[in-house]
């Protein structure tokens, strides 16, 4: 990205930062919670934790983006619609890390793991307090918008983008789920699909949405190309997550390479290596594919075998494939919209699959 852009996420950044850390601070005081309650509180801080150790807000960054394909100045609903954006992503973090078992995130401890600590002896109250803590997010996502006093016909198109933004995930997630039962070895476009609808559709698509809709745009109107453009973001980025899990370096990422191997997951990088190798390299893929206790040394084996079978340049290529794809959308973006802010959107698919962190 060129320096003004860059310039210009970093502000996103600093400004929805104040005001996420604002947002629980309010959230504490006026949440209706039972006087007695220790739990609640709790609950509060591990989403503050969680929620405020974001990264880039690249989503934040997309919904102010999108509202400034229409227009660069003030669009009304823009704090509401980003607060909402990023506590549904609260949500799925939450939920996702209880489902992979996962103890670290963000280079922290996950919600679930927190609570296995503190109720060592009671596994079904952890794992309750979990779902729940992801559960009050999405509620508290949706009840952002209700309470931001938006123009009612803004804030229940708002609303609407986010509640089915978290039905197309929780379909996401359950595809995703099933995907790791196939019997064989999957193509693309099943992939794709799980991609799609797991991340693809809240993480970009609702935040073009929500912005076009602040700015008084009708995205409705635009939805074949805004459907296409976020499917080859989510798929890039689902790549680049799929290529990172085993190619990528654990100090940079805060967690551990191997996790998707570890877990059977049946993700790109999977796919591919089981398309490739064959005899004993494939036999050990086949046999830590699913094994929780498959050691570091195997994982570094299995990577080794990737980057000597060309796994790792092909998926490097693909994802530089689908990234110039989705940057032809929104080049077609220019003669409807601000050319700043299309420049944004044709560069974003190069730059995430090509950025360092």
């Amino acid at each position: 990205m060129t320096e003004p852009l860059l310039d210009r996420v970093a502000r996103y950044e600093r400004r929805f930062n104040a005001l996420f850390a604002e947002y629980f601070d309010t959230l504490g005081r006026t949440l209706d919670a039972p006087s007695f309650s220790r739990f609640t509180p709790q609950c509060l801080e591990l989403l503050r934790d969680l929620s405020m150790r974001g990264g880039k807000r690249m989503r934040v960054v997309l919904l102010h983006e999108a509202a400034r394909l229409v227009s660069d100045g003030p669009a009304e609903g823009l704090d509401a619609a980003a607060l909402s954006i990023e506590l549904l992503q609260t949500h799925a973090l939450v939920h996702d890390d209880l489902i992979d078992g996962s103890a670290t995130r963000r280079g922290g401890p996950t919600t679930s793991y927190a609570y296995r600590q503190q109720f060592p002896g009671h596994p079904r109250t952890a794992l309750g307090l979990t779902v729940l803590a992801g559960d009050l997010a999405l509620a508290l996502s949706l009840r952002v918008l209700l309470d931001a006093g938006l123009p009612d016909g803004l804030g229940r198109a708002m609303a609407e983008v986010q509640t089915r933004a978290a039905a197309d995930t929780f379909v996401g997630q359950i595809a995703d789920l099933e995907r790791d039962f196939a019997p064989a070895a999957l193509d693309d476009e099943v992939l794709h699909d799980v991609a799609d609808h797991k991340s693809a559709r809240y993480s970009v698509l609702a935040p073009l949405y929500l912005g076009l809709l602040a700015a008084g745009e009708r995205p409705e109107r635009h939805e074949a190309e805004l459907r296409r453009y976020a499917r080859l973001v989510g798929i890039c980025g689902q790549m680049r997550d799929d290529y990172l899990d085993l190619f990528g370096d654990a100090a940079e990422m805060g967690k551990p390479t191997g996790t998707d191997i570890r877990e059977g997951k049946h993700n790109y990088t999977v796919a591919r290596l089981l398309a490739t190798v064959t005899g004993s390299e494939r036999a050990v893929v086949e046999k830590a594919l699913g094994d929780p206790d498959c050691t570091p040394e195997t994982v570094a084996a299995i990577r080794e075998i990737g980057e000597r079978g060309g796994v790792a340049d092909r998926m490097r290529q693909d994802m530089r494939r689908y990234a110039g794809e989705a940057a032809l959308v929104a080049a077609g973006w220019r003669p409807r919209w601000r050319e700043d802010a299309v420049a944004f959107f044709e560069t974003l698919p190069r730059w995430s699959v090509e950025r360092n962190g």
